[in-house]
């Protein structure tokens, strides 16, 4: 069982910047990755990385914006969010999974943290 606490998340101006932690109780040790679902949309796979930190994986949207990372010593993940748009105003969600995956079948979900990046 794991349990997962989102924070970081707030309004900021387009082209600024935040970064969101998830912090993981439990136990600890699975892939991590971060979701997104903005009001009348599905959620989205924004980011993952692997137990060892060593391989992340980023959508399209994304890539070259925010970045995935983990600290296993404090059982923490961040997604630091630079050069953010409006269209990436949503509820982000940080999963845990035994299988490295870009879809939105984790087994162990946080509460969601907003997101709201204004033009």
């Amino acid at each position: 069982q794991v349990q997962l606490v989102e924070s970081g998340g707030g309004l900021v101006q387009a082209g600024g910047s935040l970064r969101l932690s998830c912090a993981a109780s439990g136990r600890t040790l699975y892939h991590m990755g971060w979701f997104r679902q903005a009001p009348g949309k599905e959620r989205e796979f924004v980011a993952a990385i692997s137990r060892s930190g060593i391989n992340t994986y980023y959508a399209d949207s994304v890539k070259g914006r925010f970045t995935i990372s983990r600290d296993n010593a404090v059982n923490t993940v961040y997604l630091q969010m630079n050069s953010l748009k409006p269209e990436d105003t949503a509820v982000y969600y940080c999963a845990a999974d035994s299988i490295a995956t870009m879809t939105p079948t984790y087994d162990y979900w946080g509460q969601g943290t907003q997101v709201t990046v204004s033009s």
